[in-house]
């Protein structure tokens, strides 16, 4: 889109699904570049990824030519499929339906590195559940809990 200039970061959050503990340390590093060739392919900037072996933080540079939803759903199919190509796990591996969202400023993007880059520390006294449900009051999203986890 000519004469188009945009400056849109999202902080994106998905889950494993039931929040299984299947992302393993020794293909997460793959894994991840598998989805930053996802994510490049689509146009798209991909600043930092990490995780845990129970989901995973991105922070993307979006583009208005495309919806959240559509690069996140296939962020999710192609990397799911990616993974049971690969058999790194039992069974069928599958992320849980949908996502969180969260946009920040270009001031704010040192913190989100740091924040996505630090999970393994942050969740030494934060569950996951406890750190999404805190993204929801800090953006004071409505939700209904049955929809956010999918327990196993």
């Amino acid at each position: 889109m000519a004469n188009t200039y945009t400056q849109i970061y999202l902080h994106v959050i998905f889950a494993v699904k039931g929040r299984d503990n299947l992302i393993s340390s020794t293909w997460k590093e793959e894994l991840y570049k598998y989805i930053t060739g996802i994510v490049t392919n689509k146009n798209q900037k991909l600043i930092a990824i990490n995780g845990m072996p129970n989901h995973v933080h991105l922070l993307v540079g979006l583009k208005p030519d495309i919806a959240l939803s559509d690069l996140i759903r296939d962020v999710k199919a192609n990397s799911s499929k990616f993974i049971n190509d690969k058999q790194w796990v039992m069974g069928q591996f599958e992320w849980q339906p949908g996502f969180g969202g969260f946009s920040y400023s270009h001031s704010q993007l040192d913190v989100v590195i740091n924040y996505i880059r630090n999970q393994e520390e942050h969740h030494k006294t934060k569950s996951f559940k406890d750190e999404y449900l805190e993204f929801m009051k800090r953006y004071a999203i409505d939700y209904k809990t049955e929809y956010l986890f999918e327990e196993v």
